[in-house]
């Protein structure tokens, strides 16, 4: 039987992952979290694993052999808020932890999938897997950059040591920007989309930072969470295939085109019709502000995913385009808003004396 490790496994990711796994009958998973933050449980209800573990028991276990052969670690646990200011935090969190995991994954002879991020691009107008273009703005972006470049190091610049299996397969994923089901839990970290959605449904607006927000604002590569699975899945697949690789559509799209894909799938579940972004700005539901603290994640983000390497290594996924991925997962939080309700005004059962 396949044995399988997931770390950040209740977060937005992993359990998409998870969740993945199990749809190919995969059911042999180590889930690895930290529940501190305790609704993140509801990401765990319906899948299935083999067992659970809190990540200050884990490390230690997994690398004494506590579990047995693990065939794969898909490493996803980190912090994964690029506002976060607390360096000590995520060095030892997103870099050291990193460490200690991909030397054990060694030792123990599994295969080591893991998340990196497009914020160790920072500001750049190129965003290729090449160090000479990577310049992260963020101690978030560098706490990911420096893992990579660890890997580069441990694995050969060009990953020939792992290439030639004198190392276990080996592959950083450098995700965009991710949005899909089970991301609630992340509040101002979630994607730009679930923030245009709740944005819109609490207030019948969207705001945008700057003058000309609306035409030339920050850029965004929106790419569904369910297509980031599908890749990694394909890693998976691949185990001669190990690298640092983009995980992006190539498209960049502004904060006001989101904002307007999300309201006009509102509208259109509404039988209402579109209307343009002039229109839009014209009653107010897309609303331009000066406040560099209303969206201050905006100032993050880097050009779009070059996918050269990806595809140059046989991974062909077809990336969903923004307005199909954007009405599946609008569709997607209104059912769990609904189903909410639902359970909010059903009676309660088998509490009877």
């Amino acid at each position: 039987m396949t044995r399988i490790v997931v770390t950040g496994a209740a977060g937005f990711i992993g359990s998409n992952l998870i969740q993945g796994l199990n749809a190919r009958g995969l059911d042999d998973i180590i889930a690895v979290d930290d529940l501190t933050q305790g609704d993140k449980f509801r990401n765990l209800v319906d899948l299935k694993i083999l067992d659970y573990l809190d990540v200050d028991s884990f490390y230690e276990s997994f690398a004494q052999g506590s579990f047995g052969q693990i065939e794969a670690v898909f490493h996803q646990g980190a912090c994964s808020d690029p506002l976060e200011r607390n360096g000590k935090f995520l060095m030892q969190n997103n870099y050291a932890t990193s460490v200690n995991l991909y030397q054990a994954c060694q030792r123990r002879g599994a295969r080591f999938l893991y998340a990196s991020s497009a914020d160790a691009y920072g500001l750049a107008k190129v965003s290729r897997e090449d160090p000479a273009l990577e310049c992260p703005n963020s101690v978030y972006g560098y706490s990911k950059h420096l893992f990579d470049q660890r890997m580069r190091r441990e694995c050969g610049t060009d990953f020939r040591r792992a290439l030639s299996g004198k190392t276990g397969q080996v592959v950083g994923l450098r995700y965009f920007d991710v949005y899909g089901p089970r991301e609630q839990h992340k509040r101002e970290a979630a994607s730009v989309v679930f923030q245009c959605f709740q944005e819109f449904l609490e207030q019948g607006h969207v705001v945008l930072t700057g003058p000309d927000a609306a035409e030339t604002g920050p850029l965004y590569d929106l790419v569904t969470v369910e297509d980031v699975v599908a890749v990694n899945l394909w890693f998976f697949d691949h185990p001669g295939q190990s690298g640092i690789f983009n995980v992006g559509t190539g498209q960049s799209h502004a904060r006001a085109q989101v904002a307007s894909t999300v309201i006009n799938t509102l509208r259109s579940l509404q039988g209402q019709p579109p209307l343009t972004l002039q229109a839009m700005q014209s009653n107010g539901m897309l609303q331009l502000t000066q406040d560099l603290e209303k969206n201050k994640a905006q100032c993050f983000k880097s050009a779009a995913a070059d996918l050269s390497a990806l595809r140059a290594a046989g991974c062909q996924q077809v990336f969903t385009n923004l307005s199909t991925g954007v009405a599946r997962h609008v569709e997607w939080l209104l059912s769990q808003k609904e189903q909410r309700v639902s359970d909010r005004v059903s009676p309660a059962f088998g509490h009877g004396g």
